[in-house]
């Protein structure tokens, strides 16, 4: 059993903050608080700061400077007006006929002779009917004139509207086919009666 040690002067104190020797006096309560709520504070106007800085960089936040008096010597600058641009005329494309391009017209469907059927109704509008075939697909929703060249935009517009209800569409998909313009009949197309 251990043997209990002497009473010296650090047993019979009283509890006063202020010790001697190892003993420390206890800390306050509540006291961590106050620098974590100072750390808060700091931490709060470093963002308002920085957003505010920010703001200001960005031109979205500009000093209000109605109320002040113009000062005798800065410079004033007079506001020009900006001129408003002019819009320019976009041209428009008119449809045209020319016998001396060839058309090829492929049927985009399951029904037989749509593609004839559309040759003839060209042919009749003065278009030079090159090749009749199947496209590759055989559910073309919409009938569409293909052309390659831009400069052959007129001329897609005039092949569309000898087929009522078609598009035309700038792409090389038909460009190596040898045909200045091709249309891919779809299940949209009419034929005329006849």
């Amino acid at each position: 059993m251990p043997q209990p040690y002497p009473k010296d002067r650090f047993d019979g104190h009283a509890p006063a903050l202020a010790r001697v020797g190892a003993h420390r006096a206890p800390s306050r309560k509540g006291r961590g608080w106050i620098a974590f709520w100072w750390a808060l504070a700091a931490t709060v106007l470093l963002i308002a700061v920085g957003v505010g800085g920010l703001f200001f960089l960005n031109n979205r936040l500009t000093p209000d400077t109605a109320g002040l008096a113009p000062d005798a010597a800065a410079p004033t600058a007079t506001a020009k007006p900006t001129p408003t641009p002019t819009p320019t005329a976009t041209p428009t494309v008119q449809p045209t006929v020319d016998p001396n391009l060839t058309v090829t017209v492929l049927n985009g469907t399951l029904t037989m002779g749509l593609a004839g059927s559309a040759g003839d109704a060209l042919g009749a509008d003065g278009w030079t009917v090159g090749a009749l075939g199947d496209a590759a697909t055989s559910d073309v929703a919409e009938t569409i004139v293909y052309f390659a060249d831009p400069a052959l935009e007129g001329a897609a517009l005039g092949v569309a509207e000898s087929l009522p209800g078609a598009d035309i569409l700038l792409s090389d998909d038909f460009a190596e086919s040898g045909a200045d313009l091709t249309v891919v009949v779809g299940n949209d197309y009419v034929p005329p009666a006849g």
